[in-house]
């Protein structure tokens, strides 16, 4: 256990780091584009094809698959180099082939996300996503050597790397303003070197992330080289184990295409594309720090003992994640919920626009509590090389999101738009949740779900007195009125300060509770703070 809090004290602190410069990342973004506006949502579509299908690579295929098939591997005379090397090779090969299509299919990508653009707001997305799509190249090259590093138990690397890429994309974004100037909302501003600036940025950004991992394999003991001999090792059962991640894949990305288009039309003066993209930044702040850095070693955890057959240890290893997870991760929903319009406000341009893009957070954050959850559930199918299992719940989570997102559109306002698109995503991921556990308790015939079923209501008891506190502090300042709202520095200052007040208060009503998961909480981020 004192292996996995090192790790998840270094994958935690390099989180904070890289969300922090995330954040400024995005608040230098929102200066070049305007929160709310034509182009914004033009470039979010473009920026977003890479990334849903880094999102997909790094948490479903590469998680899934890689993981436990390394640590097999690990078992081997060569302490499975040769896997490595053929499986880098093949992932190589496969991620240049798709980038070279989605390149060419770049026009239509965009219109099937974007229906409901005017002409010269799909010309403009198309633009940037020229410049955008070759990032799945190297999206898919930092998932593949951070998870063989995982793998390894060099945690550090993956999870620092995204801070060079947020350095190098501030410092293009800020060049971007000093040069041409901003913010720029309206389609008909866009120039080609704007275009070229802006977008190439971007890509740069992760390029560079993708090559700082190279730094690290000799750490890790990999000595890994071109092989095109692929027979032999075992591909063939991890392509079998692919497949369902695939359609697994292919289920989600039907179903981002159907939220995107009914978006769309509120795309200008309403919460869109940017906006829900920037609302969901703020959403998976505490899901990063708290859930990645305390759940990743534990995946590499639970690998080792399905893999030894132990069952035992799993379903104690999954009672402990959830109960470590929940302390962190309630007491985080109820002061990002508190501090939802200044926390929105980092990211608006006008005190107003941060009132309009505060529903969208908060219906996001429905589901924060229960996937944190499923991140260990899930994952503990992925130990058992069972993908297939996850296939058909998150099948029923994505078939939940269309619905919703079609009922959304048909019945909302398009100021409201955005937000009940993401409440129908926050309902699927509740209802995945409950399935996905159900059918986990019934394979190992149990994993304590009474138990961290309690510690979670628990928490949830003690959140309410800090809530509370919480939401005094931000109606003492003058709530939408008042200088939280003024200024996006101000709004992040006011978040910070509503966060502070929450956790001393949780902190306080989780001692007179005597719960008994408090202690090991504050000795985590004892280390933290002292790393």
């Amino acid at each position: 256990m004192s292996g996995i809090g090192r790790a998840s004290v270094m994958i935690g602190a390099g989180t904070i780091v890289s969300r922090l410069t995330g954040f400024l990342r995005n608040i230098a973004l929102v200066a070049v584009l305007s929160s709310v506006g034509a182009a914004g949502d033009a470039f979010t579509v473009a920026n977003q094809l890479p990334n849903n299908i880094y999102a997909v690579i790094s948490t479903g295929l590469l998680t899934a698959v890689i993981v436990p098939q390394i640590v097999r591997a690990g078992t081997h005379a060569d302490g499975g180099r040769a896997f490595i090397s053929k499986l880098f090779t093949l992932g190589t090969v496969v991620l240049l082939v798709t980038t070279a299509v989605a390149v060419a299919l770049a026009p239509w990508l965009v219109q099937l996300y974007a229906e409901k653009f005017s002409a010269d707001q799909l010309a403009l997305a198309t633009a940037f996503a020229y410049w955008c799509l070759p990032q799945i190249l190297f999206y898919g090259l930092y998932a593949l050597l951070g998870e063989i590093l995982n793998a390894r138990k060099v945690f550090g690397p993956f999870t620092w790397a995204p801070i060079i890429n947020n350095v190098v994309s501030i410092a293009g974004f800020v060049a971007f303003l000093f040069v041409f100037g901003g913010p720029r909302p309206q389609v008909s501003e866009w120039t080609p070197p704007m275009i070229a600036v802006l977008a190439g940025t971007a890509t740069l950004g992760i390029v560079v992330q993708a090559g700082v991992l190279l730094l690290f394999w000799r750490r890790a003991g990999l000595h890994v080289r071109p092989d095109f001999r692929w027979r032999g090792v075992g591909l063939r059962h991890v392509g079998r184990l692919a497949g369902w991640t695939f359609l697994m894949m292919l289920a989600g990305q039907l179903a981002g295409v159907v939220q995107s288009r009914v978006i769309s039309p509120a795309s200008g003066d309403n919460p869109a594309q940017f906006a829900s993209a920037n609302a969901w930044l703020l959403f998976m702040l505490p899901y990063s720090i708290i859930v990645l850095s305390i759940g990743t070693p534990y995946f590499t955890r639970l690998s080792e003992h399905a893999t030894a057959g132990r069952d035992e240890d799993v379903r104690t290893d999954v009672g402990r994640s959830i109960r470590t997870l929940g302390v962190f991760i309630v007491i985080a929903t109820a002061a990002l919920a508190v501090a939802a319009v200044p926390a929105s406000r980092i990211f608006t341009t006008k005190p107003e626009q941060a009132v309009q893009v505060a529903p969208v957070l908060l219906c996001f954050l429905v589901s924060l509590i229960p996937l944190a959850v499923l991140f260990v559930v899930q994952r503990t199918f992925y130990a058992y090389n069972d993908t297939r299992t996850p296939f058909f719940f998150t099948l029923v989570q994505a078939a939940l999101v269309v619905i919703t997102a079609l009922i959304a559109g048909a019945t909302l306002p398009l100021s409201q738009l955005a937000a009940g698109v993401a409440l129908g995503q926050s309902f699927a991921s509740i209802v995945q949740v409950v399935i996905a556990t159900w059918l986990l308790h019934r394979r190992l015939g149990g994993i304590q779900t009474v138990s961290w079923l309690l510690a979670l209501g628990r928490f949830a008891l003690a959140a309410v007195p800090p809530a509370a506190a919480g939401w005094l502090v931000f109606e003492a300042t003058g709530g939408i009125g008042g200088w939280m709202v003024a200024d996006r520095w101000l709004g992040a200052v006011g978040a910070a300060l509503i966060g502070v007040v929450c956790i001393v208060v949780y902190i306080g009503v989780l001692a007179l509770l005597r719960a008994p998961e408090l202690g090991p909480a504050l000795q985590a981020v004892r280390r933290l703070v002292r790393r």
